[in-house]
């Protein structure tokens, strides 16, 4: 049986790339630094996932197994006789991963392994790939350089399946489970492979890959943070709510329009094609089975309005192709008004708002300049959303 090696179980991990690498006939043996995550994963050799949908079902993942992160022994072995890498780590993770990486590669060179292996990267950082290779390459001997860039492809990805916050009653009920909408499209770099390409369930390798990068971004990161934006101005929880309110679908579908025109001029999209993305997208972004929290898609609100992130970079990258992205500067507005208090970033926005005003605070956090036409705008939006949304 061919192993996957899946850095990281949780969310992704478990609720979306260590299902397709079972369903395609892996053992998955996930690597984790939560020990009662690799106990209870050793113990069973399985685990459910509950696909949200008007008749959700469950489904058992078999073939798994894990090892503690913290044995790099261990997992360089593991690595050594893989078919397959994935990380779902998170960024800032990344650097702690990338010594046990280096270490299953080396072993691999000294074993005389020439079986290319490639590295699935489910991360949101632009240039992941070059990212972890650089950081992979720290911790490998010199004359190990050649045989990285010979033997180990490094696979950049668009992870779109929606994974919600899990409620208590659902930690509860198994702390293994995982719930996630049944979107199961995995697009990856064709680039990025080396030698012959194993085939996955929904992994989907891409030539112009970039396009999907930026599609990910500008149309379902873009359309689900205006969404929670939108939608807290308006006192909803969820963002089913909010998407089924026709005030605001129409304001969501305003902001998707300058992005796909964009979108569209710079990739080729075909309008067709990408109107029905859209549809699609506002569809799964309605699933009431999925109980996605406002608080979760526009939380971290810092983040969420950085330089090139999914609302200034859109707005920008409208700019860029002659459009005015006046809809995007609404929701950038709408993401000034975010004011959960238990959020990590939310309150420091605020403070920034309240000591510097609107265009003070977009001047910190999304590096625009206060007399730039897209900060004018989003500073007479932001005057005026508030009235516009109210509950």
């Amino acid at each position: 049986m061919r192993k996957a090696v899946q850095f990281g179980a949780g969310n992704i991990g478990r609720g979306f790339t260590g299902q397709l690498f079972s369903e395609s006939g892996f053992e998955v043996v996930f690597v984790d630094v939560v020990p009662e995550l690799v106990r209870l994963l050793n113990e069973r050799r399985a685990y459910p996932i509950r696909i949200a949908c008007d008749k959700p079902e469950t489904v058992i993942v078999k073939n798994v197994r894990a090892v503690y992160g913290g044995d790099t022994a261990a997992v360089a072995d593991e690595i050594k006789t893989a078919h397959l890498m994935c990380t779902a780590v998170g960024v800032n993770a990344l650097p702690k991963v990338a010594p046990a990486i280096a270490a299953g590669i080396e072993a691999r060179a000294r074993a005389g392994v020439t079986e290319p292996i490639n590295i699935i990267i489910c991360e949101n950082l632009q240039h992941m790939a070059e990212f972890l290779r650089g950081e992979v390459q720290k911790h490998l001997p010199t004359e190990l350089h050649g045989y990285l860039d010979e033997h180990v492809g490094f696979v950049e990805s668009v992870v779109g399946r929606m994974v919600p916050v899990m409620t208590e009653e659902q930690k509860r009920e198994d702390p293994l489970l995982v719930v996630v909408e049944p979107y199961k499209h995995l697009p990856v770099s064709k680039a990025g492979i080396k030698g012959e390409w194993i085939p996955i369930v929904g992994v989907e390798p891409k030539e112009n890959f970039q396009a999907y990068v930026d599609r990910k971004l500008y149309t379902h990161n873009c359309g689900h943070a205006a969404a929670a934006y939108f939608g807290h101005l308006k006192g909803y929880e969820y963002v089913y709510q909010a998407v089924t309110d026709p005030q605001i679908n129409a304001a969501v579908r305003a902001v998707l329009a300058e992005t796909g025109e964009a979108l569209i001029k710079k990739h080729g999209f075909s309008p067709d094609e990408h109107q029905a993305h859209i549809e699609d997208l506002l569809a799964r972004f309605a699933n009431v089975a999925l109980g996605d929290q406002i608080s979760r898609v526009g939380g971290d609100p810092v983040r969420k309005l950085g330089p090139e992130d999914r609302l200034v970079g859109a707005a920008k990258l409208a700019l860029e192709f002659g459009i005015f992205p006046r809809n995007v500067c609404k929701a950038i507005a709408a993401a000034l008004h975010f004011d959960i208090p238990t959020d990590p970033t939310a309150p420091k926005l605020q403070e920034l708002v309240r000591n510097l005003g609107p265009a003070g605070a977009l001047r910190e956090v999304s590096k625009l300049p206060e007399d730039s036409e897209l900060s004018r705008e989003v500073v007479k939006q932001y005057a005026t959303v508030k009235d516009e949304f109210r509950p």
